[in-house]
This record gives structure tokens, sequence and C-alpha cells, in this order.
């Protein structure tokens, strides 16, 4: 062991560099996560002197959650090119910029364009995805499921951390209080990206053409369980995006307090840091697509239970442990079954296609909450829909097939 390795808890060494990589790309996960929860808080309604309506605020959320899936392949495409540091670096610019503008909108169109656009794309750049992007692409395959979990829980933390500080200080001063905290936040981010560490980027080797994205992503699709994994995801996003933006005003509208409702959000966050570590941790010892499958028949059980139970202080806290040690325990164990698919080469790019169908997810979840509480007066439907959706997922899930694809490694070679 040199100087400049680092002792683990199981014997293992890694080099001081990668843990400084570890520890900024999980601060960023953290920070990012957390505003990106904390939005949620403005729903009912955001901001209150312009007079938006929760539905026009439920559009722009939608609209950051496409925006955001949009820009994920992409930005995944870039970092696989040039590494993660610049792309984290822009993320971060458009991710303040957006939330700055928030600030300053006046209209409808003013919240699209700030908290949907151009936060939706800053996100693609500076989010916990492309975090665990950063941390696929350097950390050893021994350490690599452990890493991702750590990354995941970090998001987990921030959702904890910042949800109640921002709720404290739209108590104190405002939503215009709590979004100024929130642009501290991610301007903390762009001072983190400064310090992951590169991966090497994808290019050719031997004297080989590079091998054009287009036939990467056909060859990749063309995997069934790769297709199985992307359709599951879907419903990842429709139900955390959901519960994200719409559970604080479903709390309000049955007579919770505003503060009840911020805690229950943390704690979503609180226990997602025990579950998504522990989804590392069992992924790289247990079938990870088992997992994936018992974590949303898991949540089909939770949600039904909440939503059948009476609504009080204690159902609602405890909807929140149990949701949240299931909420991104999902992450490492979808995003190790890439790794597992088609090596770390080309993880950022292909993550970020599982992840749009994610945001998808998300964005329908959003939408449908607003459009179908504006029509009917009620979240019941939505709830009954993450219900049934959680047992679509559990049975994607289950016929995946967990090894390398074959075409996919010949492909790769032979660029």
């Amino acid at each position: 062991m040199n100087g400049r390795d680092v002792p683990m808890r199981n014997g293992s060494t890694l080099p001081a560099a990668l843990l400084v990589t570890l520890a900024a790309a999980s601060l960023i996960s953290l920070l990012s996560f957390g505003v990106r929860a904390a939005f949620g808080l403005f729903t009912a309604p955001l901001p209150p002197d312009v007079g938006v309506s929760r539905e026009v605020f439920s559009i722009a959320m939608a609209i950051q959650n496409l925006c955001w899936g949009v820009a994920q392949p992409f930005a995944g495409h870039f970092t696989d090119k040039l590494g993660a540091r610049k792309v984290m670096l822009g993320g971060a610019a458009l991710y303040l910029l957006g939330i700055v503008g928030l600030l300053f909108a006046s209209s409808a169109a003013g919240i699209y364009l700030t908290a949907g656009v151009l936060v939706g794309v800053g996100m693609g750049g500076a989010s916990f995805t492309t975090a665990l992007a950063a941390l696929g692409r350097v950390m050893p395959e021994s350490h690599r499921s452990w890493a991702l979990g750590l990354g995941t829980a970090a998001g987990s933390l921030g959702q904890f951390v910042i949800v109640p500080i921002v709720q404290g200080f739209i108590g104190l001063g405002g939503w215009t209080a709590g979004a100024w905290v929130m642009v501290a936040a991610i301007a903390a981010v762009l001072v983190a990206a400064v310090f992951v560490g590169e991966g090497k980027p994808a290019r050719a080797a031997g004297g080989h053409a590079p091998l054009s994205t287009s036939r990467m992503l056909a060859t990749a699709l063309a995997h069934p369980s790769y297709v199985l994994l992307v359709l599951g995801f879907f419903v990842c996003g429709f139900q955390l995006a959901f519960i994200t933006t719409h559970f604080p005003a479903y709390l309000n509208d049955a007579g919770i307090r505003p503060s009840i409702a911020s805690w229950a959000i943390a704690m979503i966050g609180l226990f997602n840091v025990i579950g998504a570590y522990l989804a590392g941790v069992w992924g790289a010892r247990h079938s990870k697509k088992s997992l994936l499958a018992w974590i949303y028949l898991a949540r089909a059980a939770v949600i039904a239970a909440f939503f059948v139970l009476p609504l009080s202080t204690a159902t609602v806290m405890l909807f929140g442990a149990g949701m949240g040690f299931l909420w991104l325990s999902t992450v490492p164990l979808t995003s190790g079954l890439v790794a597992t698919f088609f090596g770390t080469r080309f993880m950022a790019t292909l993550f970020g296609i599982v992840f749009f169908s994610h945001q998808v997810g998300a964005f329908l979840g959003v939408f449908l909450g607003g459009f179908l509480y504006e029509r009917t007066g009620s979240y019941t439907v939505v709830w009954c829909l993450c219900i049934g959706l959680s047992l679509f997922a559990a049975a994607m899930n289950w016929p995946i097939r967990e090894g390398h694809s074959e075409s996919f490694r010949r492909l790769a070679a032979a660029a």
C-alpha cells in the first residue's frame, strides 16, 4: 500500500483520489436531490403573491421532470466522452440560474421556464444520476455497488436535511426565503463539482473506428433484459415524483400541518439513507433483479396500507419511513444492472436512457396528480395508479437475466 491508498474496513484499499471523488459526488447528490425534494413544499401554491394554481405549478414540475429526463441521456453521452466534471459544472450553473429566475418570475410562463426548463435541464448535468455515473466509471468493480449505494444514500440524506431547513425558512420569511436557501445549496454544488475525478473517456482502441452512439444504443435496446429494466424504472419515476410534488398538498387538504408534511418528506429521506445503502450492499451479494421486484411489491403494500388506514400524524410518519426505505433503493440496483449488462465504458449514456424512462414516468405522475385533482377534487385515482404500477414493475423485473450482453461485448471489443 502506498501513501496515497486509504485502507477500508474490509481490509481492501482505495486510492485517496477515488475517495475525494466519492466525497464530492456524494455531496453533489446530497445537495441537488435535497433541493429537488424541497420544490414540493411550494405546491399549494407557488408563489402565493403571483396566484399560481396547483395545476399550473404541477405542470411546471412536470416540465422539470421531463426536461431532466430528456437532458439525462445527453449529459450521460458527454460524461462518457468528456468526463463528469465539465458536465456537472454546466448543469449546476443552469440549475442555479433556474432557481434564481424563479425568484423573479411574475407569471405562469416564467415559472415554466425557470423552475421547469432551466432547473430540469440543469438537473441532467448536476444530479445524483450523473454523480452515480461518475462513480460507476471510476470505482473498481469490487467497490462499485457499495459506492453506488453510498452515493444514492447521500441523496436521501439531502432530502432529510434540506427539506426541513427550507420549510423553516419558508415559515420565517415566506417562499422566497426558502428559495434562497436552495440557491446557496446549488452554489455549493458548483464548488463540489471541481473535485470530481474523471473516468477514462470512451474511445476507440487498436485502430478501429469509434463506436457510433446510434449503433451502441440500437445494440443495447435489442437486449431484452435492458428493455424490461427501462420499463420497470418508469414506475419508480411516476411514484417518486407524484409523492414528492403532491404529498405535502395532499396532507394540507386533509388538515395536516405543513411542518408535519415537511418532516414526513424528511422521514422519507432519512430512511432512504438506510434503504439505499443496504440496497447497494445487498446488490453486491444477491440477485439485483429479484431485489428490485420485491421492492416494487413492498411499495404496493405500503401505499395501499397508507391509503386505507385513517390519516394521522402517526400514519403519515410511518408512511414516510416505509416509503423512504424503498425510495431510491432501486437506483444502485438499476444502475448496477446496467453495468452488469454492458460494462462501464458507456454507463453514463445507457443509464441516462433508463433514467429518461424514469422521468417520463415522473412527468406523468406530477401532471396527472394536478390534472386529476383539479377535475375530481382528490388524489384517489393517482394513489390507485401507484399501487397498480408497482405490480407492473415487479412483473417487468422478475424475467430479467443478469449477465453480460454478448452482442454488446463483441460490438464494444471491435470498436
